[in-house]
């Protein structure tokens, strides 16, 4: 990898770029590459997609989820195949890309065309996760899979260590709890719904058979089926209860 020169007597555009090497800790031998990675399809003239970041996203796409998967198999060694598939899941979705591009700054990088950009496409989530999917083909073409496998540990080990999100909702916990223990599905019934049309507030309890029930208040009906999922969980002392009740969205 190489290092990052000084950017004391730069351009602000090549400054820019030396700077934003030095957050994703890389220095591009083929500096062409990170342009081209940052290169919208609104910022070209002509019809011809070549020059836009998309065959590098293609790429970035398929190494991001072959590192990640190899990161979650090394770090969990007795996470089973569903644990791992959801870890995998929720790091490489669109949110987390864009996140990551959003800590980088990415979207003062990019060079979009005027409409795009007078539109809000730097802040678009679509836009910030697929340019940061492109850097991450750039990073493994121009250095390789050693390059781009120490660029994502850099910028998605902590997020792997620390989920920023539940990787499975109450109701899921509970169902998978209560099929463990021979028990029926779980069974949720709304028993009051208060306040006005616009802004209603449910009541929902959760049943299972020779088990007290348990409740929970949302603002939709499924918020307050998670939350009377996570308080029975709570309740019968299920680890995985610490997991919060999923919102609305």
């Amino acid at each position: 990898m190489g290092t990052v020169a000084d950017t004391g007597q730069m351009s602000p555009k090549i400054k820019g770029r030396r700077e934003l090497e030095t957050r994703i800790g890389y220095a591009f031998a083929d500096k062409t590459l990170l342009e081209t990675a940052l290169t919208h399809i609104s910022a070209l003239s002509g019809k011809s997609r070549m020059g836009s970041y998309q065959r590098l996203e293609f790429l970035g796409d398929h190494v991001l989820g072959l590192v990640v998967s190899a990161m979650l198999y090394t770090t969990f060694p007795k996470a089973e195949e569903g644990e791992l598939s959801r870890r995998l899941a929720d790091l490489v979705r669109r949110e987390t890309c864009a996140d990551v591009a959003r800590c980088l700054d990415l979207g003062a990088a990019i060079k979009l065309g005027v409409s795009e950009a007078n539109a809000g496409g730097r802040r678009r989530t679509a836009i910030l996760a697929d340019v940061c999917e492109a850097l991450i083909g750039a990073v493994f073409v121009d250095g390789g899979y050693p390059a781009a496998t120490a660029m994502i540990e850099h910028l998605w080990g902590e997020r792997m260590r620390k989920p920023k999100r539940p990787l499975r909702d109450s109701k899921t916990v509970l169902q998978e709890w209560a099929q463990g223990r021979g028990l029926p599905t779980p069974h949720y019934r709304e028993v009051e719904r208060t306040g006005p049309h616009h802004d209603p507030e449910f009541r929902v309890v959760v049943e299972l058979p020779d088990l007290s029930s348990a409740e929970g208040v949302g603002r939709s009906k499924r918020a307050a089926e998670q939350a009377a999922a996570a308080a029975f969980l709570g309740r019968e002392g299920v680890v995985t209860a610490a997991v919060p009740a999923e919102t609305e969205g």
